[in-house]
């Protein structure tokens, strides 16, 4: 008669227990899920992050890249008519060769997406990926050619206007990169969208509004690939405007949000040269080049080397410099435009010419200006070299980029022309923008300007 009883509680307190364990579990889900009862999403895999990120333009992560070609060639294995699939294959494969400055990706990327539009020859994705494919290769006129064809069949996909910005600034076309900016800003804002219009305001020499815009494009952006990619950009707004603690300042946020934001950590190298930190920039542009070996950055090295005095190092990166011009040129890329700045400073200043000239033809930008025409300077034609000096340093408007390497070729030009309150203005100029602009170039620009000294009061007006 006593066990009933004491069975009985003892059911009664487990049942309170289980009651009680459920009305927690209960709470915690009610904690954590949204009003409305639904659950979160779930968090987006590598392959979902990185499909988001090249379909819209924007960098992604390198590991986040691997995983989605590696998922698409093992899809199209068993779906090899799959066009969307190819496409995105190719878009990841270019986009995996930007960040890694590696021209071997461009023949893969471009065969996926030739195919893509084999299977299906209205696929615009495919298109788009090829127009960007294009200006990575620094051919903006196909660069066009493909944009435009993705513009045709969907005018209002927005993602089609960033490559086509991008290849009417290389071809210097200045006029209908306004109007596609325009057009892109009407279809769409967000990061991608304010980092783009940052681009286009520094060419026109709106320094003040391109810091702004692309402040804003970092604040906004989503993944760490993307806000690493604002700051760089900052950070290279702010050393072009000489403030190398703010441009460091950046450079080194970008790094640490994305370990392989390797143009971050080549402005490092920039950034402390400037500041007189040589073994710190000398270690930041090797670990640069050593993931992202761009000619440029081999440049900007073996430059520093070579105003520290140390001729064989500067060789060494020289030597570089070729070896991945050759080696984007057997890939189909043109790297023409380093190697003409190279040749005029440090090589052959009549080849640097030929290569320039011919660059010119095919694509008149402002920088194809200024390296052709300090090309012609340092080969002796100065009065050939001015007006593209001018076009460099004004636009085609009058508003053109900010730059002290451009003023400099500029001053210099006009000083062997011996115009000399024109040259004086802009050497001037060149080191009031950036008095570190070059370890090379800027002792010669302090040089020359104390050279040419105060203009004389009783020598009347100066020829400009």
């Amino acid at each position: 008669m006593d066990d009933k009883p004491r069975a009985r509680r003892r059911r009664y307190r487990r049942a309170l227990l289980a009651s009680a364990a459920g009305t927690a579990v209960l709470g915690g889900v009610l904690v954590t899920l949204p009003w409305g009862g639904q659950a979160p999403p779930p968090a987006p895999t590598p392959q979902e992050r990185a499909l988001a990120a090249v379909t819209s333009g924007v960098p992604a992560a390198l590991p986040d890249l691997e995983a989605l070609a590696a998922e698409r060639e093992r899809h199209l294995r068993k779906h090899p008519r799959d066009a969307r699939a190819w496409a995105e294959l190719g878009a990841a494969q270019v986009e995996h060769g930007v960040r890694l400055a590696d021209p071997r990706y461009w023949p893969r990327a471009e065969k996926a997406l030739r195919t893509a539009l084999e299977v299906r020859k209205d696929n615009v994705p495919a298109l788009r990926a090829m127009a960007v494919l294009a200006n990575a290769r620094r051919d903006h006129a196909s660069a066009r050619a493909w944009g435009e064809a993705a513009r045709k069949l969907e005018p209002g996909r927005w993602t089609t206007y960033p490559p086509l910005i991008e290849a009417s600034a290389g071809l210097g076309d200045d006029e209908e990169t306004g109007r596609l900016l325009e057009k892109l800003m009407e279809l769409r804002s967000g990061p991608a969208v304010m980092a783009r219009a940052a681009a286009v305001y520094r060419d026109r020499g709106w320094r003040e509004d391109a810091a702004a815009k692309i402040a804003d494009a970092a604040s906004a952006a989503g993944e760490p690939a993307e806000r690493a990619a604002c700051l760089e950009r900052a950070g290279q707004l702010a050393w072009e405007r000489g403030d190398r603690e703010d441009a460091l300042r950046h450079f080194r946020e970008a790094v640490r949000t994305d370990p392989d934001q390797r143009a971050a950590q080549a402005g490092q190298g920039r950034a402390l040269a400037a500041l007189g930190r040589t073994t710190e920039a000398l270690s930041a542009y090797r670990t640069a080049l050593a993931r992202h070996p761009r000619p440029e950055y081999a440049l900007e090295l073996g430059e520093l080397y070579e105003s520290l005095g140390m001729r064989p190092a500067a060789e060494v990166q020289y030597a570089l410099l070729r070896e991945r011009v050759r080696l984007a040129a057997a890939h189909g890329a043109d790297e023409e435009l380093v190697l003409g700045r190279f040749e005029a400073d440090h090589g052959d200043a009549r080849a640097a010419v030929r290569r320039l000239r011919a660059e010119w033809e095919r694509q008149p930008s402002t920088e194809v200006a200024d390296a052709l025409g300090w090309a012609l300077h340092r080969a002796g034609e100065d009065e050939e070299a001015l007006p593209f000096a001018v076009r460099a340093t004004e636009g085609t408007k009058g508003g053109g980029v900010r730059s002290a390497l451009f003023a400099y070729h500029r001053g210099t030009i006009e000083r062997s022309l011996e115009r000399y309150g024109a040259a004086r203005r802009h050497l001037a100029e060149a080191l009031q923008i950036n008095p570190w602009f070059s370890p090379l170039h800027a002792p010669l620009a302090k040089e020359a300007l104390a050279r040419l000294g105060e203009p004389s009061v009783q020598a009347g007006p100066e020829s400009s």
